[in-house]
């Protein structure tokens, strides 16, 4: 009786399942060590995700991307500049190119308008004057009130000045109008004569102008180019104090 009941309590568990007479619990089922075998590799990748899946690659893309992004901005922040003796913007000329005296008609743009400035305005009424009259004076020139209500602003000022022509090849406008004054003093008004009470001095414009020179090399032996330079042109004299030393 007591071993049929022995047997009885035995055929609860599976064969195998018992070790040295003493009983050992069931396997797990089959879904239940499929899961946790999953969350064991899934431990170190957070969210879930197994490592090499698509979305942790595209994480490692974009980490990737970021690093390169960084990289090309430092290189172009720290390019250096371009050296001095490159003329990247510096353009030719052949003669061919250019009118006699003229400078490429792209650099005569409206903002220049060299008709507007007095130094150009006078040199055709100058080349004119020197024609008719072969003799130049050089001297200060005696005051006449009378003559004078005829003749010319230059020619009745107490500090008088002529006009005469500046001519450079290498300048645009190649022809300018330079005034000089004929007196070192001034012109009495009361006697029509010279006074070294007063000075004459020149007074001066600022004036744009092209400069033509040879290109920069390795161009072509022949080609110029044209560069923006500032000369100061005397337009007229005016009467001034002596100048006293302390």
């Amino acid at each position: 009786m007591a071993i049929t009941a022995s047997k009885a309590r035995l055929a609860h568990f599976p064969s195998g399942s018992h070790t040295h007479g003493r009983p050992r619990p069931a396997a797990l089922p089959a879904p239940i060590r499929t899961g946790l075998g999953h969350a064991g590799r899934r431990k170190c990748c957070g969210r879930g995700e197994e490592e090499g899946s698509p979305s942790w690659s595209f994480q490692g893309w974009l980490g990737a991307l970021a690093l390169l992004s960084a990289v090309v901005l430092c290189r172009c922040l720290r390019r250096p500049a371009v050296p001095t003796h490159h003329h990247p913007h510096v353009r030719c000329y052949s003669s061919g190119e250019l009118r006699d005296g003229e400078a490429p008609a792209h650099l005569l743009g409206r903002s220049l308008r060299w008709e507007q400035h007095v130094p150009v305005q006078l040199v055709p009424q100058i080349e004119a004057a020197q024609r008719r009259r072969r003799r130049r004076e050089h001297s200060c020139p005696a005051l006449q009130l009378r003559a004078g209500l005829r003749s010319e602003p230059h020619e009745r000022s107490i500090s008088p000045w002529r006009y005469r022509i500046d001519e450079d090849e290498d300048r645009y406008p190649r022809k300018l109008a330079f005034a000089e004054c004929l007196c070192t003093g001034c012109v009495d008004v009361k006697t029509g004569r010279e006074t070294t009470a007063l000075n004459s001095v020149p007074i001066h414009q600022t004036m744009m102008v092209l400069r033509r020179k040879p290109c920069p090399r390795p161009s072509s032996p022949g080609l110029i180019t044209f560069d923006v330079d500032y000369i100061r042109v005397p337009v007229g004299c005016t009467c001034v104090l002596p100048r006293t030393g302390r």
